[in-house]
This record gives C-alpha cells, structure tokens and sequence, in this order.
C-alpha cells in the first residue's frame, strides 16, 4: 500500500486527491493548513492544523509511513513548501511541486511586477486612489498606513487588524465570471488592481484588461530546486514511477 500525502489547499489539490483515490492499493492524505473555516474536502484521508515546522512534518513522514509527497500549497506558501524541502530530505522520501504556471501578460493590459506586497503598497499612491485588493486577508495590513487610498478586498475569511481606515471588505469565493469582475469594478469605481501571480483562472486580470485599469502584480517566489509540474496529469504521472502508483488496474508495489 503506497501513501501519499498532499500538502494541499488549491484546487490542483483536491483534483489530484481525487485521481489517486480510484487508484487500487493507494492511500492519499491530504493536509490542510486550516486557516479557512469551511474549507472544500478533497478526496481520501484528510488532516487539518500545522505539523509544528520541519521536526514536526519530519515525525508524521515516518508515523505515518509516507512514501511520496505532492506540495500542491499556494504559490505564495513559501514557509510551508520549505519545510517540506527540508522534511523530505531529511527522510529520505520523494517531493513535487504542484504549481499551476503563472500569468503572462497580455496585449492592452498595464502590469506594474513588483517583488513583495510591500513593495505593491509603495507604489499604489501613484497609481490611483480606488484600489481592489485581491491578494488575501492576510496580506491587507501592509496597506494600513494607505489613509488617503480607498480599498474593496475581497477574501474568504474576514481580515484582522491592521487594516486601512477606508476599507471595504467582500468575503467571496471564487470562481468568478468576467462578467462578474467588470460589474464589480465598475460599482466600486476601481481605479488599481493589486494581485499575486497565482497563476489559474484570470477573469480579474481579463476585466481589467476591458477597463484599461493598472494593475499591481506581486511576483511569486522562486521555486526550490526539485521536482515540479504545472498540472495534475503530470503529478500521476510522477507518483506513478515515483511509488509505483498504477496508471490503472492493479496493486502497486511498496518501494519499503
């Protein structure tokens, strides 16, 4: 029986969790950071909550007997994929990185890339003065020092303070139409957009497009030194020559 556990929270996650539960003689465990009070449930087993940095994560590898991990976390969750680097190294078991390809602009768009959301706050108040913030709660009080900016953000949770003085706050799961994104910017009179480099579905990115609107761009970090895939075919494909995991029917075999 090979196990698998997926550092999860995407979408690309859960569909991975979902093409290895069919498979005969694999179990999946999916583990989520448990920042979102409903989360969508993949497919499989499933734990919620941190494992306590590298030591942690090091210890449920060889508890739980884990054969191969996929790190299908945000682009952005550069402490978790660390300590998944370092972990699986230590143990000794196979890691991939399951990250969907980023944005390429595109023509009549206006990208303005920066390296950090501090660097995105810097340079909002030159841009304009009605911001849409797309870049998730935990990330807004950057912009708190931001009093003459107005702001819609849009999150799943709601944000903590520090938060800007002149904020509205939209608790909105995606995915989203560009219709729906057009309506949105033209109700709030939006002006900037300030996003990540996620990556996925860009209806945001396409309205802003239509509406001339600049746009903030936060580059992503750059991937640690080991294997990575863009899409969920491709990490089957390495979990199969990787553990063994059947590309059909059949039992795979242990590498233990």
């Amino acid at each position: 029986m090979s196990r698998v556990l997926i550092l999860g929270g995407t979408t690309e996650g859960r569909l991975l969790a979902s093409a290895c539960a069919g498979r005969p003689g694999v179990v999946t465990i999916s583990s989520l950071a448990g920042r979102t009070s409903d989360p969508l449930i993949p497919a499989g087993e499933l734990r919620i909550g941190g494992f306590g940095g590298v030591a942690g994560l090091v210890a449920y590898l060889r508890a739980e007997r884990i054969d191969a991990v996929v790190d299908a976390t945000h682009t952005f969750a550069r402490r978790m994929t660390g300590h998944a680097v370092e972990a699986c190294a230590a143990v000794g078991v196979p890691l991939l990185i399951l990250r969907r390809p980023g944005w390429t602009e595109q023509p009549g768009d206006t990208w303005h890339r920066v390296p950090s959301i501090d660097a995105a706050a810097e340079l909002l108040p030159g841009l304009g003065e009605r911001i849409f913030l797309t870049t998730g709660r935990q990330e807004i009080a950057a912009f708190a020092h931001l009093d003459r900016l107005w702001f819609l953000a849009r999150s799943v949770e709601p944000p903590e303070p520090p938060m800007p003085h002149r904020l509205e706050v939209l608790l909105d799961r995606g995915p989203f139409t560009v219709e729906g994104e057009l309506s949105r910017l033209a109700e709030h009179r939006i002006d900037v957009l300030v996003t990540k480099d996620s990556g996925g579905a860009a209806a945001k990115l396409a309205a802003a497009r239509a509406r001339s609107i600049p746009v903030v761009l936060v580059d992503r970090p750059a991937p640690p030194p080991v294997p990575t895939v863009a899409t969920v075919a491709e990490a089957v494909e390495w979990l199969r020559t990787a553990i063994d995991v059947p590309a059909g029917n059949g039992t795979p075999e242990s590498r233990r």
